[in-house]
Formats: C-alpha cells, structure tokens, sequence
C-alpha cells in the first residue's frame, strides 16, 4: 500500500493512518519527497498527520529529513492549525543538529509560537527551541535571553521546566 491509498482509506480511522503512514515512512524513507509534496498541497488534517508520521520516524531515524523537508516544516509553524505547529515543532527539534544552517526561518516561527495560546503548542516549541540551542551555532545570546524571558513568563510550570533545563549548561 503507498501513502496515498493510505491517506484515503475511508476503513481506516485517523490515528491508525498516521501509524500506517509512520510504519510506511520508515518502510520508504526515499519517498519522504513526494509525501511533503503531497501534504504541501494536502488539506490541514492530512498535512499534519503527513506531518506527524514524520515526526514518528525522526525520533529513531532523523537522517532521512531532506532540506526540502526542514525548509516545509520551518514554514509549516506559520500555519493557523495547532496541530501542524506542534508537529512540525516536533520534527525540527528531532532534526535540529543535522540542518543548524538552515534554522533561521524555524527559531523565528518557533519564538512567534511561543506565546501561543495552545499548551501543546508551547511545549513543541519549548522542545525544539532547546534543541536547536544545543547547536553550538545557535548558542547566542540573543537566543539564550529570549529563551529565559520565555521562560519567565510562561505560566505552565511543565514548559518553563524544558526552557531551564535545556539552558542550564549553556554560556552566554
């Protein structure tokens, strides 16, 4: 079964097509172009389980993120869903230390996330903006103050938790 026969199956519920999707992505790492292409054109629910299936196998195998890929996610956090922020948050943090040259657009959409109403939101940005510090490229200190005046002022105690763990260690 490809992606697409997947993603159209009407006998298949949705969290079992991320799955399908997640076991066919790492089945077929060499297809992960056609599925962004497919989930650029793709209606929001798609696109972020496409998204999300992503997110799955970069966990164990982050290596076969394209920069293509890293260039759709960093554009993917501008997107009004919150379900496609905080996946593409996820992946980019997953990510971070194979593409630190091309994160630019992300930590800027990922700052912006920040004060997004949704929790989950805010914790995927947490994740991947302590990720990205962790590249010795992005160890400034004009990220580092942004990131502890985040911090500051973030009322979940659980994502203030990620901001100040990951900081510790880091020098200005």
């Amino acid at each position: 079964m490809n992606f697409e026969e997947i993603i159209t199956d009407k006998a298949i519920k949705p969290k079992e097509k991320t799955e399908a999707l997640s076991r066919w992505l790492a089945n077929n790492p060499l297809e992960l172009e056609r599925l962004i292409s497919y989930a650029e054109k793709a209606k929001d629910p798609v696109k972020a389980s496409c998204i999300e299936a992503i997110e799955y196998v970069t966990k164990d195998n982050p290596q076969i993120v394209t920069v293509h890929c890293c260039d759709f996610l960093s554009a993917a956090l501008t997107e009004d869903v919150p379900r496609i922020k905080w996946e593409s948050a996820r992946v980019i943090g997953n990510i971070a230390h194979l593409f630190p040259d091309r994160l630019e657009v992300a930590v800027k959409n990922l700052l912006q996330n920040s004060d997004h109403k949704g929790t989950v939101v805010r914790w995927s940005t947490a994740y991947a903006l302590v990720q990205i510090i962790k590249t010795k490229q992005w160890q400034t200190s004009a990220l580092i103050g942004a990131m502890e005046a985040i911090a500051q002022r973030e009322e979940k105690a659980s994502i203030r938790k990620i901001y100040l763990t990951g900081l510790k260690g880091i020098k200005k």
